[in-house]
């Protein structure tokens, strides 16, 4: 397996700005498998896959920090 990194740009936005950030994150290749096929069978994109998995983490480990939509 490759080794994982991850960069993100470093302008960082205002906190309630509401701006995104993008960054690049590498998995496992199993991982990585198991992501696109989730999104292929829910029909979105890889990005939203991921994006949803970590609200779910924020969500459950940090309840206060939750997003309100």
């Amino acid at each position: 397996m490759k080794a994982a990194r991850a960069t993100a740009k470093r302008t960082k936005p205002e906190p309630d700005s509401g701006a995104s950030v993008r960054a690049t994150i590498s998995f496992p290749s199993d991982r990585y498998a198991t992501l696109e096929e989730i999104a292929k069978q829910k029909k979105v994109s890889l990005a939203w896959v991921v994006r949803e998995a970590v609200e779910s983490y924020l969500e459950a480990k940090w309840p206060l920090f939750a997003q309100r939509g």
